[in-house]
Parts: C-alpha cells; sequence; structure tokens
C-alpha cells in the first residue's frame, strides 16, 4: 500500500511539474487597449547563426481570441530576451507582440513547430514541445494616454476617404513630417551599423533634447536620436520617414536587419530590439512610422 501510494504521489508530482513547465509564458506590457504586449516563452536554444536556423526552421505564433474577434500573430526569435542591452546573438527566448483593439478577456493559444524552412512554408512540421498549444489570458482594460501619444488614439485605419482615421477616438490624420534622411536609422549607438564613407549617423545636434526618463540601451545609447524624435514632434510633426534596408544596393548600405549584408536569412536580434525601441518611443510621441 505504501508503495502504491508512493508511486500515485509521484505521478501526480510528475503531472504538476509538465503543467508548470507548459505554463511557462511571460506577458509584460501595459494591459491596456491599443497597448503593445509581449508574450515570452523559453523555446529551444538557438543563435542567430546557427542550425537548426531560427528564423527559417522554426514557425511559432499566437493566436488571441475575444469574443468574435481572433488574430493570428507571428512570433519571433528574441535570443536572450534582453539583446538591446546585452547585444546577445544566442539564448532561448521567443516572443510575440500583441495590440489589443478590444477591452475585456482575451485568450491566447500558441503553435510551435519546427522543420527544414518551415516559416515559409505550410508544413505541419513537428510540435516543439512544451510551447505548441499552451493556452492562457489575459485581461485587457481601456487606454489611459491623451495628448500625441498614439496609444490613446487607436489604429490608423483606411475608411474609404482622403485621410486614414484613428479607430480609437476617430480622429483623422493629416500627415505632417520630413521624408530626409532616408537612412535615418544608420545611427552609431546600432549595434551592426557600419560607417560606410563617414555617412553614419551621430544625431549629436539632438543630445540636448533627450529628456530624463527617455528610453536608452546598453550603456546609455539612444540619447541623440530620441532627442531628434522628441525635436520633431516639439515642432508640431506627426510622422517620419524613413528606410528599413538600403544594403546590398542602397544608398550608404548601412541600414539593415540582418548579420551580415550578404545573408538574408540570419537576423540581427539586438540591433532589431534597439530600433523596436526607437520606434516604441516614436509612437508615444505621437509620430507616425512612415
Amino acid at each position: 500500500m505504501r508503495s502504491l501510494r508512493l508511486l500515485l504521489f509521484i505521478t501526480a508530482l510528475s503531472v504538476l511539474l509538465i503543467n508548470t513547465a507548459h505554463a511557462n509564458v511571460s506577458v509584460t506590457g501595459e494591459l491596456k487597449k491599443w497597448h503593445k504586449i509581449t508574450l515570452t516563452v523559453d523555446g529551444p536554444q538557438a543563435s542567430e547563426t546557427g542550425n537548426p536556423n531560427p528564423f527559417l526552421d522554426y514557425r511559432f505564433s499566437a493566436t488571441f481570441t475575444n469574443g468574435g474577434l481572433s488574430y493570428t500573430v507571428p512570433g519571433y526569435f528574441a535570443a536572450d530576451g534582453d539583446a538591446a542591452n546585452t547585444s546577445a546573438t544566442s539564448g532561448n527566448k521567443w516572443r510575440v507582440h500583441f495590440s489589443s483593439d478590444a477591452e475585456g478577456t482575451w485568450n491566447y493559444t500558441l503553435s510551435f513547430k519546427s522543420g527544414v524552412d518551415i516559416a515559409v512554408s505550410d508544413a505541419a512540421g513537428s510540435a516543439v514541445a512544451g510551447v505548441d498549444g499552451v493556452t492562457g489570458s489575459f485581461t485587457i482594460g481601456a487606454t489611459d494616454k491623451t495628448g500625441k501619444d498614439l496609444r490613446g488614439k487607436g489604429r490608423l485605419e483606411y475608411v474609404g476617404e482622403h485621410h486614414l482615421r484613428f479607430a480609437g477616438n476617430g480622429e483623422w490624420f493629416l500627415k505632417a513630417g520630413p521624408d530626409s534622411p532616408e537612412n535615418f536609422l544608420a545611427y552609431e549607438d546600432f549595434d551592426n551599423t557600419p560607417d560606410n564613407d563617414g555617412r553614419r549617423k551621430s544625431w549629436s545636434p539632438h543630445a540636448g533634447d533627450w529628456n530624463e526618463g527617455d528610453p536608452v540601451w546598453g550603456n546609455g545609447n539612444g540619447t541623440e536620436i530620441m532627442g531628434a524624435i522628441n525635436y520633431l514632434a516639439s515642432r508640431g510633426l506627426n510622422s517620419i520617414s524613413f528606410l528599413t534596408m538600403s544594403a546590398p544596393n542602397g544608398d550608404d548600405k548601412n541600414v539593415f536587419p540582418w548579420v551580415s549584408t550578404n545573408n538574408f536569412l540570419t537576423y540581427d536580434c539586438s540591433k532589431l530590439d534597439q530600433w523596436d525601441i526607437v520606434f516604441s518611443h516614436a509612437q508615444k510621441m505621437g509620430m507616425h512610422l512612415h
């Protein structure tokens, strides 16, 4: 009888451990309508240039539902989960970002498959144990943002008229902002950004436009480009235009999302996280990303 009880205890403990492993999903961000919510999970250990290729040989997504609303959002390999600050090229963190257009309870189901080139195919693939099929939920409240912050306005939509309109507050969008320089992201504080022909940007004239509390990364990097965004917003502008790819054959050849310009299948996790910090701050400052 004692052996049977011990067996039952071990079985119950094993089930508990399995369920705990399946529940390792971190939900971060302000749980408010129109805000960016991030789901982070522990998945396969990988590296940017490793084999299997984390950008090609895995297909990760989350389906979010709320009543009749349903969205499937692709996820991505996020290295150590803090690559913007650590410049990590490997890790086991995988992420999905989601911006809710409705308040209330949102349920999510994760899908995580592996297989050769599965990211660009409809093949069934092999389920990644511990992540594929995991479910959960979170509750979204009303936005509390006002003024120019786009998180208080909602998604820009085409409504059949000449101008776009914000889905949240119904405000019309009249675009006004600089279309130059196209290589706005050729900034010296971004990882792996070459100084081709001395054309990399410092944005040093805008260092004084950075404000205490504005985001930075690494060892205080990013103040000048944040200052540039603050300056544009202070002049009443609401849009900024830029390229995300000028390599291998574009002007200056110094803006690109990859580890190198001769391999389009290996993305630079830290650089992309740093870009995202800038993009998020721009939207907070009311800047449409063109």
